[in-house]
């Protein structure tokens, strides 16, 4: 019994550590200026290049976005102002 207990207990630690800790600061568009897009897109380049190939911004739709940049900002330790312009130039460039 305490196997199956302590099994159960670091399975579920593993699964918090691995899906860390998500960022909810993005809900929809904010930033328009060419100031803060251009801001947005040189987070995204310096901070996301870090550890993985830069994704294609037409990779997800608006609503895609914000799940991945839930997921992926608190990695890139980014404050919920960057988060929104990363955000927010991703889904500018990504119009057609």
């Amino acid at each position: 019994m305490r196997k199956l207990i302590f099994g159960i207990i670091a399975a579920s630690a593993l699964t918090v550590v691995s899906c860390g800790p998500k960022s909810i600061a993005v809900t929809g568009p904010k930033y328009t200026s060419s100031e803060q897009l251009a801001q947005g897109k040189s987070i995204f380049e310096n901070s996301c290049n870090r550890c993985h190939k830069l994704p294609d911004p037409a990779k997800h739709d608006d609503q895609g976005w914000i799940n991945t940049l839930s997921r992926m900002a608190p990695k890139a330790k980014l404050t919920d102002e960057q988060h929104q312009m990363v955000y927010d130039y991703l889904i500018s460039v990504n119009k057609k």
